[in-house]
């Protein structure tokens, strides 16, 4: 069964709505529970006012109609504006503009006056052009105007597939249907949607399945699955042992990290540091253990201790020769390695290098300026980060308000739960650590990842936490996220 999480592409979704159509339900019969369902979100968060409806020539113009014709049913007085000659509609949405009785207008800034509410129904989410003309004068005007706005599945000029900005109105409400599209998540066009929600229209569920999407809206309902949950014959050592490579002098970082991979359930957390910063890591890890590392042999007298199960590095590593040699070694385990910060920018020169020496499941977690030196891949932040998952045989997490995160295999989830706050110093690390401690309970490392920092528990605790957030605090409010999810 396909997930309600499951982002479909504008192009999948028409798929969709054909296959339904093919199975017998009537292509007008889909675009009246549409519009209806657009009604009825409007009457349940707007008193009664006047309200312009705003229709193109497409399908998106006739969910319009059937909007407006609802509301007056209601009462709402209602003025209707249509871009371009009533004979261009689109067949069913012709068909749903002879059911409308009132006046049709000519789609201009005239329409608004008086309204107290705009509904969007002038470009879907499929619009590849930039708005212009008529419709964009008269969008402008209802934002100028500061008139609560309504779209139907995406504002005009949102991208569905990309997020992108054509030219497009901030709404404050974008009613979509059955499924989310990557536009509604993706930024710019998360900011430009405002609150999304989601109505059923009867899409058949098999055509939906046959699609077969593999881009989902991160949450629970994609890893709770495989999220590692306590049983009463668990022992500390079932749990794993993480083992991060901590830096000198910037000894802050790698202590988030092994706070967070402690707070996300590892049974054992280990952090190596050099002899000078000993006793810096000492006095704040309590839980932890904190283990000397000189010189290349203590690393590889620590890497054949195989109970260390999952590794880290690149918080507070530094940019050295030093770090890219330890990254190689790390990744010829073959066991589950994290790399961050630093340990990626060390191999800008060379990005090659490192995606052919991991043997193992491998987290990349780049931020924007991190992940250009590695790769050169270009289209939406969504293309890049699944061709870099591609390329380097890596998952590989781009970090953002909008985070993806991709695996070599082509899935990929676009997190949407992050709060501003967590625009802080810090929180990457922490992101790192709560992945290391996912995977170090075999957590496979798409799902820990998506779970542990595409900014679902990261992002959860931040919003648990609210204003004044810095990194500290995100492994403390992991608990509590825990909790909720059961386990």
């Amino acid at each position: 069964m396909t997930l309600s999480s499951a982002l479909l592409t504008t192009a999948q979704m028409g798929e969709a709505d054909r296959s339904t159509i093919a199975g017998g339900v009537p292509g007008l019969t889909l675009m009246e529970r549409a519009g209806a369902a657009v009604a009825d979100e409007i009457v349940v968060r707007y008193a009664k006012r006047p309200v312009a409806v705003l229709c193109g020539p497409g399908n998106n113009g006739g969910d319009g109609f059937v909007v407006a014709r609802h509301l007056a049913a209601a009462g709402w007085p209602v003025r209707l504006g249509l871009l371009g000659a009533q004979d261009r509609l689109s067949r069913d949405a012709a068909a749903q503009a002879e059911l409308w009785r009132g006046a049709v207008e000519a789609l201009a800034p005239s329409v608004l006056d008086g309204a107290g509410l705009v509904i969007d129904a002038v470009f879907g989410a499929g619009l590849a052009r930039p708005v212009s003309g008529a419709a964009e004068a008269t969008l402008r005007a209802a934002a100028a105007a500061h008139l609560p706005i309504v779209a139907i599945d995406t504002p005009s000029g949102v991208h569905g597939d990309n997020g992108a900005d054509l030219g497009a109105v901030a709404a404050d409400l974008t009613v979509t249907f059955e499924r989310k599209k990557p536009g509604h998540l993706l930024l710019p066009g998360r900011s430009l949607c405002g609150e999304t929600i989601v109505r059923p229209i009867g899409l058949d569920p098999a055509a939906l399945d046959r699609i077969a999407p593999n881009c989902w809206e991160n949450g629970p309902e994609l890893w709770s699955a495989t999220l590692p949950r306590l049983s009463a014959a668990g022992h500390k050592y079932g749990r794993g042992h993480a083992l991060i490579l901590g830096g000198y002098p910037m000894t802050g970082a790698a202590r988030l990290a092994a706070r967070a991979a402690a707070r996300l359930g590892a049974g054992l957390v280990s952090v190596a540091v050099p002899e000078p910063a000993l006793p810096i890591y000492a006095a704040s890890l309590t839980s932890i253990m904190v283990r000397p590392l000189g010189g290349e042999d203590d690393l590889g007298t620590l890497l054949d201790d195989t109970r260390f199960n999952a590794l880290l590095l690149g918080p507070g590593a530094g940019v050295s020769p030093e770090t890219r040699t330890r990254a190689l070694r790390l990744l010829a385990t073959g066991r589950p390695t994290v790399l961050d910060a630093d340990a990626l920018t060390v191999f800008a020169d060379d990005p090659a290098a490192l995606f052919a020496s991991h043997r193992g499941a491998l987290v990349l977690t780049p931020h924007e300026g991190e992940f250009r030196r590695l790769f050169d891949a270009a289209g939406d932040k969504l293309m890049r980060a699944r061709a870099a998952a591609a390329a380097s045989g890596a998952v590989v997490l781009l970090k953002g308000a909008d985070t993806v995160v991709a695996a070599p295999d082509g899935r990929a989830a676009i997190n949407a739960n992050a709060p501003p706050t967590l625009a802080t110093a810090g929180a990457g690390d922490v992101l790192a650590g709560m992945i290391l401690g996912l995977l170090a309970q075999q957590m496979p490392a798409f799902e820990a990842a998506c779970a542990g920092a595409a900014c679902w528990i990261h992002g959860a605790a931040a919003a648990d936490f609210g204003p004044g957030l810095i990194a500290e605090d995100l492994p403390d409010g992991v608990p509590a996220v825990l909790r909720r999810l059961g386990v």
